[in-house]
């Protein structure tokens, strides 16, 4: 897990418009970054922008799984519910 989305997975509440507000701002630096990068090549450069997209590709994931905590509720609840339905469906 990469520095700017460590907080996403300690347990704190994070909203859609949380991360959406983290992707904005890493796009622009990145953005800042592409330019500068255009300029001329540095590799500390190039390791930012990696180093940004990994979390880009964090945030982008939380995002999607936010979104389905939201649609089909809590993961726990959605597998204890599979598992009392594989019993049924073994007994009947």
């Amino acid at each position: 897990m990469t520095g700017g989305t460590a907080a996403l997975k300690r347990g704190m509440t994070t909203t859609i418009a949380d991360i959406h507000t983290q992707i904005d701002r890493l796009t622009e630096r990145r953005g800042e970054l592409w330019h500068d990068l255009s300029l001329g090549r540095n590799p500390v450069v190039v390791e930012e922008i990696k180093r940004i997209e990994a979390q880009l590709a964090d945030l982008w994931d939380a995002h999607r799984a936010e979104r389905a905590r939201l649609r089909f509720g809590e993961r726990d609840a959605i597998v204890k519910r599979a598992r009392a339905e594989e019993r049924l469906e073994r007994a009947a």
